[in-house]
């Protein structure tokens, strides 16, 4: 019986709680979409606090929120905050849990670079969804006349499809032409190799300027600690980025920030963080630092808005 006590008892060279807000073991579940800007994120986080180790897991909405009721997560990254019965449902079960809003993203449109078409307007992407438009020649004059369209999305219930299923068909389902891929990297590499394929991913996955990411954490680190600017972001060559417009709109836009925050890029989402961890959890630590200074940083420089704006400012000399 002593033994069997004694094996219960932590290291006497190791008294603290086994879990803290910046030291443990946190699961999280996200959107794949925000796969790309969450990965910066938890290197930053885990640079500051060794000690913590966070585990994420890429997958589409609908998983992540069931995960979260079933009491398998307590941090989950989608497009949306809860609805009203969803959070009635987590109070039955007897959970409380906060959310935030903590980035606007633009769904980037993407083709290969031998496609000749300028820009397209909202109406030519709906009619390519439902099928009425099946090949390039039928949107506008092109070189690709005779290409059938392939639509590829980043899989059949992630936040992009979700998204583009509310804002152009109801409850009326996708043409015969679009596919799912299991990620934004197959979908950006299909774009990259087919010259009649159209992608839609999230627009961090597109930005050039990798400067940021290749950085030692170090330099990154103390760079975000002490900069209040960015560089200007932009695109990828490997792949055309297809400006668009609203159909009552004459000038097509690309998904830049400015874009973004202005309201002229007429594909942008929501990305919410949704904790239901209880205070002083790593959990609880990583989403305090997804909504606060130095992760709202983080969301800027991949091209992305951050929900908070904390480091557009200016120094007067």
């Amino acid at each position: 019986m002593v033994m069997a006590a004694m094996l219960l008892l932590p290291s006497c060279g190791d008294q603290r709680p086994k879990s803290t807000s910046t030291r443990g073991i946190a699961k999280i579940m996200c959107d794949e979409s925000f796969q790309s800007v969450l990965e910066q994120e938890i290197a930053v986080f885990e640079y500051q606090y060794p000690e913590a180790s966070i585990m994420p897991d890429y997958i589409n909405e609908h998983d992540a929120l069931d995960s979260l009721f079933k009491n398998k997560v307590d941090l989950i990254i989608i497009s949306h905050d809860l609805t009203k019965e969803q959070k009635e449902s987590l109070k039955k079960l007897g959970r409380g849990y906060r959310s935030r809003m903590i980035a606007v993203d633009a769904i980037a449109v993407i083709v290969n670079k031998q496609n000749d078409i300028s820009d397209l307007s909202i109406g030519d992407l709906r009619e390519i969804f439902t099928g009425k438009v099946k090949r390039w020649g039928e949107v506008y004059p092109t070189k690709l006349k005779n290409d059938t369209i392939k639509v590829m999305f980043d899989g059949s219930g992630t936040g992009v499809v979700n998204y583009m299923k509310e804002k152009f068909l109801g409850n009326a389902k996708f043409g015969p032409n679009v596919y799912a891929k299991k990620s934004s990297t197959e979908v950006f590499d299909a774009v990259e190799k087919y010259k009649n394929v159209i992608g839609f991913i999230g627009v961090s996955w597109i930005t050039s300027d990798l400067k940021s990411i290749e950085k030692p954490i170090a330099d990154k680190y103390e760079e975000l600690k002490t900069k209040n600017e960015v560089s200007v972001i932009d695109f990828t060559d490997r792949i055309k980025v297809m400006p668009l417009r609203a159909d009552d709109q004459l000038k097509p836009v690309k998904p830049y920030q400015a874009h973004i925050s202005s309201g002229d890029y007429p594909l942008v989402r929501k990305i919410w963080a949704i904790d239901a961890s209880y205070n002083g959890t790593l959990d609880h630590g990583f989403y305090a630092f997804l909504t606060g200074v130095i992760g709202q940083k983080i969301i800027l420089q991949t091209g992305v808005l951050p929900a908070a704006e904390p480091v557009r400012t200016v120094e007067v000399q």
